[in-house]
């Protein structure tokens, strides 16, 4: 039975009813969440992460079909040299460091785990390139372990919405998921950005304008002012 929807006040939502509606309604919005960057497997997912850093999924998804088409899996990439790595996926960024990842990662896998990528944070966050938001991301979409990955823009709409007044992402994961079932932590990761992206950007949102932060608080006067990761 669906939760009747919270109409705005003239006070301020208290924190557990900002929680619950935060949740309720991003459920709403995006019930079934696709994870944004393509691939088909564990590996294809890692690779296409690890080139989202400082650059947008839409970008990585034009880049990657003929990355995966020059190899989709470790034991292939690890035949490429970088610079026939970096040729592909230069229009990403960082694509000297990214490159060299990619092959050193590759070989790590077939070296150390038979070609599979783990399935534990510890060996996932000792590859090259591979940070604990990587981590997190392949460990809650590929193997379905709760993780709560925190980007800048998860941190940005935390902090807009009053669940966090951390001054970082690690501070910001910590704190969501304090107030989040840990059965929703792998789809609000997701239906947080998507909700960011769509309602609540950088520029169109400043804490006064989408549903959630007018229905969160409705007596704001200011903007909200974040704290940068």
């Amino acid at each position: 039975m669906a939760v009747a929807r919270l109409v705005p006040m003239s006070r301020n939502l208290p924190k557990q009813a900002r929680v619950d509606f935060i949740d309720q309604r991003l459920n709403e919005l995006y019930p079934e969440p696709p994870v944004p960057l393509d691939h088909s497997n564990p590996y294809t997912l890692l690779v296409a992460v690890l080139l989202s850093a400082q650059c947008t999924d839409e970008r990585v998804n034009r880049i990657t079909p003929a990355l995966f088409e020059l190899a989709d899996n470790p034991f292939d990439m690890a035949q490429h040299s970088a610079e026939a790595i970096r040729a592909i996926i230069k229009p990403c960024g960082l694509s000297p460091q990214k490159s060299k990842a990619i092959r050193r990662l590759s070989e790590i896998l077939i070296e150390e785990h038979s070609g599979e990528v783990p399935a534990d944070f510890e060996s996932l966050e000792r590859l090259p390139g591979v940070g604990h938001k990587t981590a997190s991301v392949v460990m809650a979409q590929s193997f379905g372990v709760p993780s709560f990955p925190v980007d800048t823009h998860i941190h940005r709409l935390a902090q807009r919405w009053g669940l966090t007044r951390g001054r970082n992402v690690v501070d910001t994961e910590r704190d969501l998921k304090k107030v989040f079932r840990r059965e929703r932590w792998n789809d609000l990761h997701l239906q947080i950005i998507f909700y960011g992206r769509e309602f609540c950007t950088a520029r169109s949102c400043n804490g006064l304008v989408c549903e959630i932060c007018t229905t969160c608080y409705p007596a704001r006067k200011h903007p909200k002012k974040v704290n940068k990761p």
